[in-house]
């Protein structure tokens, strides 16, 4: 009985699967918490289709793909960014524009480009092939990422909550918002190797919604993301080997009902908070 339980521990593949998604699981809870609070999570979207064209075009020029990945990351936040501030239309509005206008040029790259390397995996994650360098790399990225983010969070939660306030209250605002763009960027580069581009948006919103239903506190949203994000990601990784079924989108379902359960109980304890009114 033990035996079967552990079986998918035995595997070489299964085990590097496991390690990759621990790793990925912090940077990409906490981060969360900022985007759902700062109602950022289109910003996750865009980014992270819309780095294609810098995997695409590193691939041509014989670079590393996590360097253009990057660079188109840090390109689109930046234009969003700028764009957002400069004109007079909505920060969503420009993010889309931009994101499609990404998303198209990669997806135009993708198919012109004769390649021996399955750039699908880009896409759709290839959890189960992630190799020794991908660790390094996730793991290099997501500890620069979560030292960041818990050294700052209190005043990227003021940035977040209220930027005027910390505008008055002195803090360096640019640098506040495009060092989470930048912070972003990384993160999301961090999993490409975990989940893909076009679900790794998943794990940059439901840990963060999750934990908003079920605390009120912004430093026990924090540890509920990460808890959850973790137990969620090392629960699916194990139920796609008993499933057959990949582990990036059973993560992502797993993510959903856990979603929908922390929100039926949330709107329960509203209605019993009206009654007793």
């Amino acid at each position: 009985m033990i035996d079967t339980i552990l079986m998918p521990f035995q595997f070489g593949f299964m085990q590097n699967a496991f390690l990759i998604s621990a790793i990925v699981a912090v940077p990409t809870a906490i981060l969360s918490c900022f985007l759902v609070l700062k109602g950022w999570a289109l910003m996750g979207d865009a980014i992270s289709h819309a780095i294609l064209p810098g995997v695409v075009l590193a691939y041509i020029l014989g670079l590393p793909l996590i360097f253009g990945a990057f660079v188109a990351g840090m390109v689109t936040a930046l234009a969003t960014g700028y764009l957002s501030e400069n004109s007079r239309i909505k920060q969503d509005t420009i993010m889309g524009v931009v994101f499609s206008g990404m998303f198209g040029l990669g997806i135009v790259m993708f198919v012109a480009t004769p390649s021996d390397v399955h750039l699908d995996h880009i896409l759709y994650g290839n959890m189960l092939g992630v190799e020794p360098h991908d660790l390094w790399t996730a793991g290099s990225i997501a500890l620069i990422v979560s030292a960041a983010l818990l050294l700052k969070w209190k005043d990227l939660m003021l940035h977040a909550f209220d930027p005027a306030q910390a505008r008055a209250s002195g803090l360096p605002v640019q640098v506040l918002h495009y060092g989470l763009l930048t912070v972003l960027s990384l993160t999301i580069v961090s999993t490409l190797t975990a989940t893909g581009l076009i679900l790794a948006v998943a794990l940059l919103i439901a840990p963060g919604a999750i934990a908003f239903l079920l605390v009120r506190r912004f430093s026990k949203m924090l540890v509920v993301a990460v808890i959850i994000n973790f137990c969620a990601m090392i629960t699916g990784v194990y139920l796609s080997f008993w499933l057959d079924s990949a582990p990036a989108p059973t993560i992502v379902l797993l993510q959903t009902a856990i979603f929908l359960v922390a929100f039926v109980r949330r709107m329960r304890q509203v209605k019993r908070q009206s009654q007793t009114i």
